[in-house]
């Protein structure tokens, strides 16, 4: 998968300006397909080269006038052409699970110390994920048009809540540090016991 493909799925939505895309990315796309602000302007001006998309400039009083970004049929053309190849799934790459693969020759406290901090990451965008599905569908059900949106959500609750466990496994699992670090289980969720 490309950027633009990224692009073109998030314009299906709704015309965007390049800041709406960037925030849209941060809240939702993102969390499957990075990509910085200036990555995002980039391909947009590719995307409106190839005739993906098109610019409107909106004119505002005040501040300066911005562009909205539209699908075009030739966009429309090639977002279906992109769905309809299959997918790679995606591959690992994690320099966490290298340490630990070498766990007999490594320092125990940054380990943990890592392992922490991603514990933390992984509880944080599950929370997030959990306000998004509450904000945008409170029953739990979806129309046609966000089933795909839906199911994604609930893909990243399943991923980011696995991989917390497993992070909570592999801090449970380890041997003491130096320092005697540990953690407790409190109430479904664990939290540092310096003992």
């Amino acid at each position: 998968m490309a950027l633009g493909d990224a692009i073109l799925a998030c314009l299906t939505e709704r015309p965007m300006t390049g800041y709406e895309l960037a925030k849209t990315f941060d809240a939702s796309i993102g969390f499957f397909w990075k990509a910085d602000h200036q990555q995002i302007y980039r391909e947009l001006t590719r995307l409106r080269d190839r005739g993906h998309i098109q610019g409107r400039e909106v004119v505002q009083s005040g501040k300066p006038n911005k562009l909205v970004y539209t699908l075009t049929a030739g966009g429309r053309a090639a977002l279906r052409h992109w769905a309809a190849r299959p997918s790679s799934p995606p591959s690992i790459k994690d320099d966490l699970l290298v340490r630990l693969y070498a766990l007999d020759s490594v320092d125990i406290d940054p380990l943990r110390a890592d392992l922490m901090a991603r514990l933390e990451y992984h509880r944080d965008r599950f929370s997030r994920y959990e306000r998004i599905l509450q904000r945008r569908f409170p029953q739990g059900t979806a129309s046609s048009a966000d089933t795909g949106k839906l199911l994604g959500l609930h893909i990243g609750l399943r991923y980011e809540r696995a991989v917390a466990e497993w992070c909570e496994e592999a801090l449970a699992t380890l041997p003491a540090g130096a320092n005697g670090t540990g953690v407790t289980p409190i109430n479904g969720s664990q939290r540092e016991n310096n003992g």
